[in-house]
């Protein structure tokens, strides 16, 4: 129970006191949803992207192992995605949306304090979270920048807009200066940084406000095929991986409790700066993250006893 409350206290309700407060203000003085999608899209997202590639340190067998297990899991989940879009009959704008909310975690400010609840007194298991977000970061800024574009442009035309998107500039830029140790002056790096901190902020506002009018009067069958993906096969796979890889100890728990984060919110950003069903991408995050106390609890403790 201690640490389900701890999850509660310093997680959960931060989260929801930001959403809460972005869905308050939309509903007395209206956003511009427009503009709060594009400033999240062409300078928080960004900004934060590089400055986590830019700070991280990856090097190691842990780092391989890691990454293999990322890889795969990846994989797995755009199949089963596919697959269940493909039997569900969905249309191309929800299939793009179901599949980011079941491949896309929250791995930032979700899954950081959790990692650090776990494990505060295993520097490792904190740092194999940092490889994580940025692989996430990764993740979402390629495939599922990318899937959510490719609903409106076809072939070349959706690639030019993908290229046209800043993010996938900031991460290589910050690859480029994380490699080769380019010390970047403290006049450029405060804002830089400050812009960063700003993003989980301004993008659970956002996300409060995409949800201000939200009416869920029953569980469509997306939504909860979006909350079983996310929630149940994510770690039934991750499990399976962990032991075909035949990973253990501190690196078999922290991949095992990575996979069972909520879905990112960032799937309901692109959902909303592209129309693939903004109001549905919205649903999972909020109803994913609600359900997520009870299932990353329950994962956690597994871990515990698994490895």
């Amino acid at each position: 129970m201690s640490v389900l409350l701890l999850i509660i206290l310093n997680v959960i309700l931060p989260v929801f006191c930001l959403i809460g407060i972005g869905a308050f203000l939309h509903r007395k003085i209206t956003f511009d949803m427009n503009t709060l999608s594009k400033l999240n899209n062409y300078l928080l997202m960004p900004a934060v992207s590089f400055v986590n590639i830019y700070q991280t340190k990856m090097e190691g067998e842990t780092v391989l192992n890691i990454l293999t297990f990322l890889l795969i899991q990846s994989l797995c989940l755009i199949f089963f995605s596919t697959i269940i879009s493909q039997l569900a009959k969905f249309d191309n704008r929800l299939s793009s949306t179901f599949k980011n909310s079941v491949i896309l975690n929250n791995s930032g400010n979700f899954g950081l304090p959790v990692s650090q609840l776990v494990f505060q007194d295993n520097p490792l298991g904190l740092s194999i979270q940092v490889v994580v977000m940025i692989y996430q970061n990764l993740l979402t800024n390629t495939y599922g920048l990318f899937n959510s574009i490719r609903v409106n442009y076809k072939g070349l035309q959706a690639m030019k807009v993908f290229m046209k998107n800043p993010v996938v500039y900031a991460f290589l830029l910050g690859l480029v200066f994380n490699s080769l140790s380019i010390k970047i002056p403290k006049y450029l790096w405060t804002p830089i940084d400050n812009i960063s901190n700003a993003f989980v902020a301004v993008a659970l506002v956002t996300l409060g406000a995409q949800s201000a009018f939200l009416k869920i009067n029953r569980f469509s069958i997306s939504l909860i095929l979006s909350l079983f993906g996310r929630l149940i096969l994510s770690p039934s796979i991750a499990m399976i991986i962990i032991l075909l890889l035949k990973l253990d100890g501190t690196t078999a728990q922290a991949l095992f409790i990575a996979s069972s984060f909520p879905t990112s919110r960032n799937s309901a950003l692109f959902a909303l700066e592209y129309g693939n069903h903004p109001e549905y991408a919205a649903q999972v995050v909020l109803m994913s993250t609600l359900l997520s106390m009870i299932t990353v609890t329950t994962v956690v403790f597994l871990s515990t006893i698994l490895f």
